[in-house]
């Protein structure tokens, strides 16, 4: 899986610049396999991207500034989600990645796994309890 990140070489905006320079920064210290697609040099990628961030996530005027981020073909988000994300410790979540190994988020998700285990061999149990006594109950009714 490949990040792609549309970022405008050419802007004028320095806000813009601040945005792609802090994306591209933190997936460079995070290791993130990304790739930079420049949108003002190359007009297929303007496109791409314009058509594939989806309509609910357009700003009002219909066209999408940079930076903005895709997991292969999916859809990310902007530079706003990324800064939640990153606020947030959930940069992978968002990126679609799964945390490398060793990380909080990886030891989380893992704990969390084995309480699902445990909560459904407990329930398994249960089950088992109860169709043993339903057995037990329709023996006793036949016997009688």
């Amino acid at each position: 899986m490949v990040i792609k990140v549309f970022l405008a070489s050419s802007s004028g905006s320095t806000a813009i610049k601040k945005k792609q320079q802090d994306v591209v920064g933190f997936l460079e210290a995070l290791k993130v396999d990304y790739t930079q697609l420049d949108i003002a040099c190359n007009e297929e990628n303007r496109m791409w991207m314009r058509q594939n961030v989806p309509e609910e996530k357009k700003p009002t005027n219909g066209i999408p500034l940079p930076p903005q981020i895709f997991n292969e073909e999916n859809y990310c988000g902007d530079y706003d989600t990324f800064f939640d994300a990153k606020e947030d410790n959930s940069v992978y979540a968002f990126l679609g990645l799964p945390p490398p190994p060793g990380s909080k988020a990886r030891v989380e998700e893992e704990e969390g796994q084995e309480e699902a285990d445990d909560d459904r061999d407990e329930e398994e149990a249960e089950v088992q309890e109860d169709e043993e006594e339903d057995l037990e109950e329709t023996q006793e009714e036949e016997a009688e």
